[in-house]
């Protein structure tokens, strides 16, 4: 090769080297059954130092959403960047057979080194190509920041879980809960008397306790994420990273997780980007887990997949959403089948399954004294009339919310002739979104089992809707072991 023509190819390839090494880091923290409970959100409960830093140096979103109310199909659809309607992973736990690829592989493919340590949780989505790396990356333990992993090379995406606010520690027992908040102060300790407690719930003890318990749990995550800043900090990687804070969906306790509403699918959505986004924005449209997927590969200069259903959100959105979806179908092994759309004010929810409530009968969510709560004040016949709404087995086909009048979505307007344009509208969205996830959004996991969509879902299901319980979920793991291998 001619010297000059070498000298060129030299410069490109710097220059490419060069352009590939600003490519912005990115670190997705999640606090697992996280609502939107902190203090950059206005909740009124929240200790949140860190989160409400991390919103001053950069943007909150103030419409932040999943597309379920419930971990596993959320996680799916995060990773896939694609409804799990469209696949047939919507019924929670259910084991997809060939499902999308995850995004993070075209991450890797375009150089960037991913460490995804722990929980993943994607109803059978492959993992195999997942990540560089499954080792925890920071210390986000109870305790002190400890000493520093080290460096990471770059560009890098990071993943981090949070798990102490998942539903079975809200429920914990004191002593558990004194485990799981080692590192509070006193002062941010919550007086269960104090609590803000939503309108559809009795305002007993059990209740506030599971509600104090559940705050102060945020407040360990927030701990997590103090730790992740400061580590991002240490190894002097602040100016060039994307930190993204979120929950998987509402806070895990009733009519909360598992709710299509926006109890159930409303999120935390905070971004720091320094230098890129200006620090305390505040931003009104719309940012979702689905959108996840194609932020991330649009930050690292990777191609969108056509088959992508969400929108880069980051620095900012080309052409925002007008409308987010929702929808629940099986809750384990409690059967439901909704379909929802919001937009900036309005939401819809169809309701396919008659004669189901929206409590339905999730063994696992029974065991929280909240449910328990809930059980027998409505069996004592004292429930409100918005309480007792979560255990109507007469639900309307159609409902329509106004949130801005009726922000927990408890009045009904869908019969208000006054709303009939918003009411149309809002049907022929959720028409045109169905028809957009294709035919497997309306099949019964039975017949996605027939079909061979999904493997058949776990047997401690069936025996939950035998017992109520969760008492036989080692019987049938065990049973199950036994099985000789379908592969």
């Amino acid at each position: 090769m001619p010297h000059r023509l070498l000298t060129l190819a030299l410069l490109a390839f710097a220059t490419l080297t060069s352009a590939a090494d600003i490519r912005p880091n990115i670190v997705l923290i999640v606090g697992e059954d996280m609502g939107p409970d902190t203090g950059a959100d206005g909740c009124k409960d929240a200790i949140t130092p860190n989160i409400d830093r991390l919103a001053k140096e950069g943007v909150r979103f103030t419409r932040g959403y999943t597309h379920i109310g419930v971990c596993a199909p959320t996680r799916s659809g995060m990773i896939t960047g694609q409804y799990p309607l469209k696949y047939g992973a919507q019924n929670m736990r259910s084991v997809v057979t060939h499902g999308p690829h995850p995004f993070t592989e075209k991450l890797r493919e375009a150089g960037y080194y991913v460490m995804w340590p722990g929980k993943t949780d994607f109803q059978g989505i492959p993992e195999k190509e997942l990540a560089d790396d499954r080792k925890l990356w920071v210390n986000y333990s109870k305790q002190p920041l400890g000493k520093l992993t080290d460096k990471p090379k770059e560009p890098f995406f990071a993943y981090i879980n949070d798990t102490v606010s998942h539903e079975s520690q809200v429920r914990a027992s004191d002593a558990e809960h004194a485990k799981n908040t080692a590192a509070l102060k006193p002062s941010d300790r919550r007086d269960p008397s104090k609590v803000e407690l939503p309108p559809f719930y009795p305002d007993t003890p059990a209740v506030r306790r599971e509600v104090a318990h559940y705050h102060e749990l945020v407040t360990a995550v927030d701990y997590t994420v103090g730790r992740v800043l400061d580590w991002l900090k240490a190894h002097d990687l602040e100016k060039n990273t994307v930190v993204i804070f979120t929950g998987d969906h509402g806070r895990g306790m009733p009519r909360y997780k598992r709710s299509p509403k926006d109890t159930g699918t409303r999120v935390p959505m905070i971004v720091r980007w320094p230098a890129q986004i200006a620090p305390g924005t505040v931003r009104d449209d719309f940012a979702s887990w689905i959108d996840l997927a194609p932020t991330a590969l649009g930050l690292a200069g990777v191609p969108i997949p056509a088959e992508y259903d969400g929108h880069s959100f980051l620095p900012t959105a080309v052409n925002p959403p007008k409308y987010v979806y929702s929808f629940r179908d099986y809750m384990d092994e409690s059967f439901d089948k909704v379909r929802s759309v919001r937009d900036a004010r309005y939401r819809y929810v169809r309701n396919l399954a008659p004669g189901v409530d929206e409590a339905g009968k999730v063994a696992y969510q029974e065991v929280g004294q909240t449910m328990h709560e809930l059980r027998r004040v409505q069996a004592e016949g004292k429930l409100t009339p918005v309480q007792a709404l979560y255990f109507n087995p007469n639900r309307a086909p159609e409902e329509l919310y106004d949130t801005q009048s009726d922000p927990w979505e408890v009045k009904n307007i869908a019969g208000d002739p006054a709303n009939a344009t918003k009411l149309a509208e809002l049907r022929a969205e959720c028409d045109a979104w169905l028809a957009r996830c294709g035919p497997l959004a309306d099949l019964h996991p039975d017949e996605l089992v027939k079909r061979g969509i999904i493997l058949p879902r776990d047997e401690k299901y069936e025996m939950r809707l035998k017992t109520g319980t969760t008492a036989g979920d080692a019987a049938a793991a065990k049973k199950k072991a036994k099985k000789p291998s379908n592969k």
